[in-house]
């Protein structure tokens, strides 16, 4: 790996470059990429009658409410009242932080089937084009896959290119929870894929989740593939700016602190995942012990130590991955900043050996899967660092795991 080569002549250069780029992406995406999407207009209706509902005579309380109130609200009702609210209103309570978990998973399910019943209607809608109706068709099959038996779907929104999180494991019991926060192009088409399986967040979880198993079969794990913000679409003028990553490290911030339970969490944070996980970092709750990037364009610091976090930072890029060749720099909000794998960042660099490119770190067999693994489960004294020298476990030899020797 080599080191951050700060001299002036090479900054100048990678200004020139970045400027260059963004000229680039400007004539070819417009500036109207800039523009915020419409707000999700199916959970806006939904949490708009929420507000005007009622239980046992009751007022509902405010669905933005901290995670602790809402948590003591849901702990006071019946099976049967919680289980009427996640009818009444299932895209509200399904993507309500403080809600049980299981009761998400129950009004998202509600939710996914209504949305898949709207999607067939539209499939034999003739003020569509035939291509209006295909799109239709897939958005259909999507939702029909993600009401298969044992999905544990914790977020939905369906309205424009969507939103959507999956538990993979017991996210009541864990002892250690895993968070994979994916880059560009995510929404719900591309939530899950069978090519390129493991590209895509419900394939990194369940390939995290397996890895983790493995790693510590007596560690009780929860991964969570967590899509449920707006990324940014290709590499356009968004994926070159922290709009985006700042929208959503507002709505990851809320999903940790409404976590259930103290188990620690780390986060592992893929491509323009890791802007957003920068931008978070400060504000994110003491619990999380871990923050891991993978092939990032950078976390908006300088240094790890800037991030404002008490978690352990962890970095690593695999020798093709594409991403290396982007400028490592921020000049008038373009860019992301210093170089994650870099020694001056500050890091604590892990070896990818294996993982094939910018999309291949969860895959099965690879450096970076193992690393990710070893870090969910607390073995930090097990992990491969990117030298050979073993910098990346200074300070963290005989750290505990539970249930594990």
């Amino acid at each position: 790996m080599t080191s951050f080569d700060t001299s002036p002549q090479l900054n100048v250069w990678r200004m020139l470059l970045a400027l260059a780029v963004v000229f680039v992406m400007l004539a070819t995406t417009g500036w109207t990429a800039l523009r915020h999407q419409r707000e999700s207009t199916a959970l806006q209706a939904s949490l708009s009658a929420w507000e005007h509902g009622s239980v046992a005579g009751h007022r509902l309380p405010d669905p933005d409410a901290s995670p602790a109130r809402l948590t003591r609200f849901f702990a006071s009702l019946t099976v049967q009242e919680r289980d009427g609210l996640a009818r009444r209103y299932p895209l509200a309570v399904g993507n309500m932080n403080g809600a049980p978990a299981a009761l998400r998973y129950k009004a998202n399910r509600v939710a996914l089937a209504q949305a898949a019943h709207t999607e067939r209607a539209r499939m034999h809608d003739m003020r569509l084009s035939r291509a209006g109706q295909q799109v239709a068709g897939k958005r259909m099959h999507r939702f029909e896959s993600m009401l298969r038996d044992g999905r544990q779907i914790l977020a939905f929104d369906p309205d424009g290119s969507g939103r959507a999180a999956e538990v993979f494991g017991d996210l009541d019991k864990a002892q250690r929870i895993s968070v994979i926060v994916p880059g560009v192009d995510t929404d719900l088409m591309t939530f899950q894929r069978t090519y390129r399986k493991y590209s895509a967040p419900a394939g990194m979880a369940g390939s995290l989740y397996a890895a983790e198993r493995s790693a510590s079969p007596s560690t009780r794990t929860a991964v969570i593939a967590w899509a449920d913000y707006t990324a940014p679409a290709g590499l356009g003028i968004d994926s070159a700016t922290a709009m985006r990553a700042r929208d959503g490290a507002v709505r990851l911030n809320a999903l940790l602190r409404a976590l259930p339970g103290r188990s620690p969490v780390s986060l592992f944070c893929h491509s323009y995942g890791s802007v957003l996980c920068g931008v978070a970092a400060h504000s994110m709750p003491g619990r999380v012990s871990d923050i891991a990037v993978a092939g990032s364009p950078g976390m908006r610091v300088t240094k790890a130590a800037h991030l404002g976090t008490s978690a352990r930072v962890w970095a690593m890029r695999d020798a093709t991955d594409w991403i290396q060749d982007v400028p490592y720099l921020e000049f008038g909000g373009l860019g992301h900043g210093a170089d994650p794998v870099s020694a001056a960042f500050g890091a604590r660099v892990l070896s990818a050996r294996d993982a094939q490119g910018h999309a291949g770190y969860f895959e099965p067999g690879t450096d970076s899967l193992r690393n990710f693994a070893e870090i969910g489960v607390g073995a930090y004294d097990s992990v491969s660092c990117a030298d050979e020298d073993g910098a990346c476990r200074v300070g963290l030899s005989g750290a505990a795991t539970p249930g594990r020797a």
